[in-house]
């Protein structure tokens, strides 16, 4: 693209700006014997910085065509981080209040993220208390429930988008998706396109290993289980350790130059052993966000 066409583009919202998120190729750390190639969509380049701004936009947008809320009106979401910052993001531009349920042994980077776009933020000891709280606050009358877990407006935003973005830039030959499993949207909309596309894509999900604090990847009790969840969508599962995911992140960033999350590490860490087993494939794994809203927790440090 020359420069006169880049500054062509413009775009009405910063909410126009949300997809359309680059597919790159591993360059150093991906082991190319067995003709595999691993490609990484990266999602932290969408405006609020994680694959989150998707079913964001789409749980609002959705809700305000059916009438079930409208601008002004406050909404409430129980969030590990990225879906709250891609909330309040999306709130701020189209005109909502927006309180937010995080554990309170989230970073400061998403705190504080969430806060700049004028969120209100509540910390609880656990992910499962954050949700319980949410629908307690629903039922008192003071917002609406987005409901990330249950909500088939968040699947939906990936299987209208994530998933034809994929094929389109892999040209149909994707044959592996690896995702991390937190709310699982991502990986069961986008699951559910590729799948409509072609039965033979292997989708890939990831859960942490017991006693793994991974951001974004959860193991979830069986009452706390998202309902959006189905787990005929899933092919394999794998248990993702908390030292493969970190060394994983911090090789991404000193080997190839791309800077993300943990969970995205893990999610890496899966795509390159299927590399090492496969043939002749095209694995697709989902970098869901940034590096920087992990820094203060020391991650990155110098070993």
């Amino acid at each position: 693209m020359s420069d006169s066409d880049r500054t062509a583009i413009q775009y009405p919202t910063i909410i126009d700006c949300i997809g359309q998120t680059p597919l790159v190729r591993l360059q150093r750390m991906a082991q190319n014997d067995h003709g595999n190639q691993v490609l990484l969509k990266l999602e932290g380049n969408n405006p609020a910085g994680s694959v989150k701004d998707r079913p964001a936009l789409s749980m609002i947008q959705r809700a305000e065509l059916r009438g079930q809320i409208s601008p002004g009106d406050t909404l409430i979401e129980a969030t590990s981080g990225n879906t709250g910052i891609a909330l309040a993001m999306a709130a701020a531009m189209m005109g909502y209040k927006m309180i937010l349920i995080m554990p309170d042994n989230s970073t400061m980077e998403r705190r504080w993220a969430m806060q700049a776009y004028g969120a209100e933020l509540i910390l609880v000891g656990s992910m499962e208390e954050a949700r319980d709280l949410a629908l307690t606050m629903e039922s008192q009358g003071q917002g609406k429930v987005l409901n990330q877990f249950g909500n088939m407006d968040n699947p939906e935003a990936h299987y209208a988008s994530t998933g034809p973005e994929i094929w389109q830039q892999t040209a149909g030959q994707v044959t592996h998706f690896v995702s991390s499993m937190g709310t699982t949207g991502t990986i069961m909309g986008t699951s559910r396109y590729l799948k409509e596309q072609n039965p033979d894509v292997c989708v890939v999900g990831l859960q942490p290993t017991d006693g793994a604090s991974i951001p974004g990847i959860r193991r979830w009790p069986e009452e706390y289980l998202p309902t959006i969840f189905d787990r005929q969508r899933v092919d394999q599962v794998l248990d993702i350790g908390q030292q493969d995911a970190e060394q994983t992140m911090r090789r991404l960033a000193r080997e190839e130059g791309i800077f993300c999350g943990v969970s995205s590490g893990g999610a890496v860490f899966a795509a390159l052993q299927l590399a090492q087993t496969e043939t002749n494939a095209t694995i697709v794994a989902i970098v869901c966000d940034r590096g920087d809203r992990y820094l203060s927790s020391g991650v990155f440090a110098p070993s």
